[in-house]
C-alpha cells in the first residue's frame, strides 16, 4: 500500500479511537445529552476557527455551489447527536450503541440503490460479520431487555442520520478540504443543536466545573480529532467502506471500558470483537480488490 493510500486508513484509525470515547463523555457529563452535544459542537467550532481563517487565506475560495454539502452534513450531525445522546436516557448504553452502529447497513443500501456503487459479495459478507460482531459486543444487554422502546427508536433514527452524514460528506469532500468542511459542518450543527435545546427547554448554563471539563474534552477529542479524521478519510475512501470500519468503535469502547469504567467484557463480547474485526478486514479487502480492478477510481 502506497503512503498516499495509507494516510486515509491512519486517519480512520485515529477517528475510531477518538469516537470510541464519545459514549463515556456523555455518561460522565452531568447534563442532558443534547446539551453535551451542543457544547461539543460549539467549543470545537470556535477552536477550529483560526485554522479555518488560515485555510481561507492560503487556499482558493470555496465554490458557493458546494457549500450545501457541509451545511446539510451539519444538519444531519445535529439530528444524529440529538437522537443518540437523548436515547441514553430511555434505553441502556448497550442498546443505544448497538442500534446506533447500524449505520453501515443504511450506507450500503444507499450506495447500492441510490448511488449505484458496485459492491462485491465479499463486501456483504464482511458487513454481515461486522454487524454480527457488534451485536455480540453490545447486544448482551439487548438479549435480556429485548423490548423495542422509545430510546431504541431514537438510537436507530440516529444511525440513519449518521449514515446520511457519511454519504453526503463522501461527495462534499471532493470539493472542499477537510478543515473547512469540518468547520462549516460545525457551524450548521451548532445552530441546529441550539434550536433543539431551546425547543426541549434544556438549560445551557448552571453546570459544574467537572461537567465543563467534559464539555471541552468531548469537543477536542470526539469532535475535533474524531470528526476531522473521519472527514479526511471520507475524502479518500467511499462511505460504504468507512462506515463498516467504524464498527471498530464499539470494539475499542468495550476494551477502554475495562480501565475507565471497570466493565469487564464477557466471553461473548470477546468473540464478537474478533468477528467484527474479521468483517472489517473483509470489507476493506473487498475495496482494495475493487481498486485493483478499477485503477482509475
Amino acid at each position: 500500500m502506497t503512503q498516499h493510500k495509507l494516510f486515509p486508513y491512519i486517519a480512520l484509525a485515529v477517528g475510531i479511537i477518538a469516537l470510541s470515547l464519545s459514549a463515556m463523555f456523555v455518561r460522565w457529563a452531568d447534563a442532558p445529552g443534547p446539551v453535551t452535544g451542543f457544547y461539543r459542537l460549539l467549543i470545537s467550532t470556535i477552536l477550529f476557527t483560526p485554522f479555518f481563517i488560515q485555510r481561507q487565506r492560503n487556499l482558493p475560495p470555496i465554490d458557493k455551489g458546494f457549500l450545501w454539502f457541509p451545511l446539510l452534513g451539519g444538519i444531519f450531525t445535529a439530528f444524529d447527536f440529538a437522537f443518540w445522546n437523548s436515547s441514553l436516557k430511555y434505553t441502556t448504553a448497550a442498546n443505544a450503541t448497538l442500534l446506533g452502529n447500524t449505520s453501515p447497513l443504511w450506507v450500503a443500501l444507499a450506495a447500492l440503490f441510490i448511488f449505484r456503487e458496485k459492491l462485491r459479495g465479499s463486501f456483504w459478507l464482511g458487513l454481515i460479520l461486522a454487524l454480527t460482531g457488534a451485536a455480540f459486543i453490545m447486544g448482551t444487554d439487548f438479549l435480556f431487555h429485548p423490548t423495542f422502546g422509545l430510546g431504541d427508536l431514537m438510537a436507530s433514527t440516529a444511525a440513519i442520520f449518521y449514515a446520511s452524514y457519511q454519504l453526503i460528506t463522501q461527495r462534499g469532500r471532493k470539493h472542499i478540504d477537510p478543515f473547512r468542511y469540518t468547520w462549516f459542518v460545525g457551524i450548521s450543527a451548532t445552530i441546529g443543536m441550539f434550536i433543539m435545546n431551546l425547543v426541549l427547554g434544556n438549560s445551557l448554563t448552571g453546570y459544574s466545573s467537572q461537567t465543563w471539563v467534559i464539555f471541552f474534552a468531548t469537543a477536542i477529542v470526539s469532535q475535533m480529532i474524531g470528526y476531522l479524521s473521519i472527514t479526511y478519510a471520507l475524502g479518500h475512501l467511499p462511505a460504504s467502506v468507512v462506515s463498516p470500519t467504524l464498527i471498530g468503535q464499539p470494539v475499542l469502547t468495550t476494551i477502554l471500558a475495562i480501565p475507565l469504567l471497570g466493565e469487564i467484557p464477557n466471553t461473548l463480547q470477546w468473540i464478537g470483537g474478533a468477528v467484527a474485526l474479521a468483517g472489517i478486514y473483509i470489507v476493506n479487502q473487498s475495496h482494495a480488490q475493487n481498486e485493483q480492478e478499477t485503477p482509475n477510481a
